[in-house]
């Protein structure tokens, strides 16, 4: 089973939504993004403005920043389940 994930972004970002669809097959494998909104909370705008979009483990707490493609989500969730 996948680990949980969180992809931090914001509304109107167009590479928060090239990276929401490069996610896509992945959820439909089963892999749960939830979507974070850095707009809604200024250390997270702080933390994560200029890096959006970023992909994170829940259960590691290891971020994937922007550019990504499927393959390189998958080999960073294999990766991380390894260590």
């Amino acid at each position: 089973m996948p680990p949980e994930c969180q992809l931090f972004g914001t509304l109107g970002c167009y590479l928060c939504e090239v990276a929401e669809a490069e996610l896509m097959p992945l959820v439909e494998h089963g892999l749960l993004v939830e979507l974070v909104d850095i707009a809604d909370s200024h250390v997270m705008n702080d933390l994560y403005g200029l890096r959006i979009p970023v992909l994170r483990r829940t259960d590691t707490g290891a971020e994937l920043d922007w550019p990504f493609d499927t393959r390189q989500v998958v080999c960073f969730l294999r990766d991380q389940v390894k260590s």
